[in-house]
């Protein structure tokens, strides 16, 4: 078959693009297609090998970062993007909807969806662009519930037209139905647990807990540091900033001898980072996934996460970490107590993240495209 893939944006380098850059490497001849790519990103870096085909719009969207406020021309965006000679098309979407593209009546279309895009359905509360928060603005106020209301429309009605839907937890799969009424089969992000494992080997715990994660707003990383201050405990985070630099701020205003902000780093340091660890905290709430926990647990690190989202799937309390109901430092102080206590099973903790091997998620997505051999013809 003749496959392309679609992609949201390339830009940052989270979990959503790595599924992405695992999915050109089962399938190198596919071209990505994708709203715009920033140049000079660690994104556009990672993915210079692949052949990459930009929306129309891409120079208007990347400049001074507009692809947040000009969200209301993605109808035109992805209808600009011709795709009716592919057989298949798997598009990795999220928040910047990546469908509504032209395809012929040949063409299946496959989504892999990391969430329905939170701005629109009341699960991202806030609107920061520039550094402001623009949600405190009564005319951006205005203009978004009227923006987001045709998006809206568009982003159901694109919706329609997957013939395939695949979700990344159980928690988006309810999302996918309540908002798309579409069903969805589960196909866990691809963890590379064996590199882990391996690169774990030999090593021994520091006193620190590792969090992993762009500095963004809805990720529980302002609290996590303000508790680990008042706890006592010392802290590294590894991420870049991403959309408004506003979190970065505040993170780094708040740092200390106990907090570290290390930016990005690569793989072999992410990995030496998550198997020196004592401990792994995420505390975001509704979080989609979350690769950063099975990574740690890969690792051999236990972990300490909100039990919300993802986490649920991924977590066994008790077993591989402990599940906190919120992040008020007391909340934490008795979490950070009870991890203290506990003697934590490195093999239990390794057994549990394997469910979740990249080896897995190829499986299964070879099988969802072999599905659909010969039934593209005209």
């Amino acid at each position: 078959m003749k496959i392309a893939l679609v992609h949201d944006y390339i830009k940052e380098f989270g979990g959503a693009e790595r599924v992405l850059r695992v999915l050109a490497d089962m399938y190198p001849t596919a071209p990505i297609y994708t709203a715009f790519v920033m140049p000079g990103s660690v994104a556009a870096r990672l993915f210079s090998d692949r052949k990459i085909i930009e929306s129309p719009f891409s120079l208007l969207l990347r400049y001074g970062n507009l692809h947040s406020p000009l969200r209301f021309l993605l109808p035109w965006v992805w209808g600009s993007l011709d795709l009716s000679s592919f057989d298949l098309v798997i598009t990795s979407c999220s928040g910047y909807i990546a469908r509504g593209f032209r395809v012929s009546a040949k063409t299946r279309v496959v989504a892999y969806c990391h969430t329905p895009p939170k701005y629109l359905y009341g699960l991202q509360k806030s609107i920061s662009w520039l550094g402001f928060n623009w949600a405190d603005f009564w005319p951006a106020k205005i203009f978004a519930t009227v923006v987001n209301h045709f998006l809206r429309q568009f982003d159901f009605l694109s919706a329609q037209r997957v013939d395939k839907w695949i979700v990344n937890s159980n928690n988006v799969a309810r999302r996918v139905m309540k908002f798309y009424r579409k069903d969805s089969e589960v196909i866990y992000p691809p963890i590379e647990t064996g590199l882990l494992e391996r690169a774990s080997k030999g090593v021994e715990k520091e006193d620190y807990f590792l969090i992993v994660s762009r500095l963004v707003g809805g990720k529980g990383l302002l609290e996590a540091v303000e508790a680990a201050k008042r706890v006592g405990i010392k802290i590294k985070i590894a991420g870049e900033s991403a959309g408004s630099a506003a979190i970065g701020e505040k993170l780094k205003s708040l740092s200390s001898p106990a907090v570290e902000l290390l930016g990005r780093v690569d793989d072999a340091q992410l990995w030496g980072l998550y198997a020196s660890a004592k401990g792994f905290i995420a505390l975001a709430s509704e979080e989609d996934f979350g690769m950063t926990v099975v990574e740690a647990m890969a690792a051999g690190t236990s972990v300490i996460a909100l039990d919300s989202g993802g986490f649920r799937e991924t977590v066994v309390d008790g077993v591989t970490g402990i599940l906190v109901e919120d992040t008020e430092v007391a909340t934490l102080e008795k979490a950070f107590k009870r991890f203290n206590e506990m003697k934590w099973d490195k093999e239990k903790l390794q057994i549990q993240a394997r469910k979740f091997s990249r080896e897995k998620f190829e499986e299964k997505i070879r099988k969802v495209v072999a599905g659909y051999a010969g039934t593209t013809g005209s």
